[in-house]
């Protein structure tokens, strides 16, 4: 069983940074698949915000890009979303996923993250 766990949400202000983390766990090693990060704020759909390949290659929504960085550490067998000058805009809860093709998707539960002054 997979299972996620993400990390490091908070309150912080506005411009402020954090750092978010989704550690695997489980019968699972994370290199060979592709991991996202999504979020979801109140009343509104769950949205994309970043997505690693196994590769190292990177996609960002609109909103992220510039101000957002994912990496992966295979050892640790954890990504990360590196959150820069933060807006209000961006309090939502943060939840990671992994595509493993035939085994489906699975999901963390989330840390929130609220941007506030």
């Amino acid at each position: 069983q997979v299972q996620l766990e993400e990390s490091g949400g908070g309150l912080v202000q506005p411009g402020g940074s954090l750092r978010l983390s989704c550690v695997a766990s489980g019968s699972i090693i994370i290199s060979p698949y592709q991991i996202t990060w999504h979020r979801q704020a109140p009343r509104k759909q769950r949205e994309f915000v970043a997505t690693i390949s196994s590769a190292g290659d990177t996609n960002y929504a609109p909103s992220a890009k510039g101000r957002f960085t994912i990496s992966r550490d295979n050892a640790k067998n954890t990504v990360y979303l590196q959150m820069n000058s933060l807006k209000p805009e961006d309090t939502a809860v943060y939840s990671c996923s992994i595509y493993r093709g035939a085994l489906g998707i699975d999901w963390g539960q989330g840390t929130q993250v609220t941007v506030s002054s």
